[in-house]
């Protein structure tokens, strides 16, 4: 058997819902999760591989490779992940900033932009995003991802919207790259033309995704909910390869988590497997 997680976010439709549409092995079987969710599946063994946060594969470079041209990135705005405030950034400095505990990438990412490109340092806490934690007066701002983050922007709360992605694009020139599909080394030394076929059908759903965007968006938007036109620009904006430019942008990243002491050396150079 081969456990594979999906993150259960409408980012990854393209690829999932025309994963869904095929005639695949019985004895692949889909985990779907978020990505916090799925990096602990993943490190303890519960799944093979899957899409897993960026950050999950640099913590543990020993125990995993990343599957070739297969991400969740965007180059600019991702629109799906934001620091939402009540603030500017600058007057962020000593104030309660809440961090969803949905994604390891995402909350090292805002720590980088806030504290590397701003030189601000906020007291940070782990909670709720979307329910009453988020309300209290101390909290100044919120990290938000996926569908929270769709949802939290459709209701115009808060006066300042930080893209992180675009952020980080405005300060590196680069790409971002979310999440990554890992899958451990121990199941790529038992079976690593599973690993193979898993990877090409991922990829092969991926491109049909991208030629049936439309339909796809029309399936999709009410999850959030959202109209089809706003789906289709957010969708649009998505990217699920990993280029050259791709890999020197989680390089990056790594480098400054390696820095901050947030991951081994050993997170570099990249281990991919094609």
């Amino acid at each position: 058997m081969a456990r594979i997680g999906m993150v259960n976010y409408i980012n990854v439709a393209p690829i999932y819902e025309i994963w869904k549409e095929q005639s695949l092995p019985a004895d692949w079987l889909i985990i779907e999760g978020q990505p916090s969710q799925l990096n602990k599946l993943l490190a303890e063994n519960q799944i093979d591989m899957g899409f897993v946060s960026s950050y999950a594969y640099a913590a543990h470079p020993e125990r995993y490779q990343i599957l070739a041209d297969l991400s969740i990135s965007a180059t600019g705005p991702v629109g799906s992940v934001f620091l939402f405030s009540e603030l500017p950034p600058a007057a962020l400095e000593g104030q309660s900033v809440l961090l969803t505990g949905q994604s390891d990438t995402s909350v090292r990412l805002v720590k980088i932009i806030l504290e590397e490109f701003f030189q601000i340092h906020p007291h940070y806490t782990i909670g709720d995003v979307s329910g009453e934690q988020a309300k209290t007066s101390e909290v100044r701002a919120v990290l938000a991802i996926g569908d929270d983050a769709l949802r939290l922007k459709s209701a115009n709360r808060y006066p300042v919207q930080l893209d992180l992605g675009e952020i980080w694009h405005q300060k590196t020139g680069l790409p971002f790259v979310f999440s990554v599909c890992a899958v451990r080394e121990e199941f790529l030394a038992e079976q690593p033309e599973i690993a193979r076929a898993i990877r090409r059908t991922l990829v092969d759903c991926r491109e049909q995704g991208a030629r049936r965007m439309a339909e796809i968006c029309d399936r999709v938007a009410r999850r959030i909910p959202m109209d089809c036109e706003a789906c289709s620009r957010y969708l649009l904006g998505i990217e699920h390869d990993l280029s050259p430019v791709k890999m020197q942008a989680l390089e990056r990243f790594f480098q400054y988590l390696v820095d901050r002491g947030e991951a081994p050396a050993e997170a570099l150079p990249l281990k991919i497997f094609l």
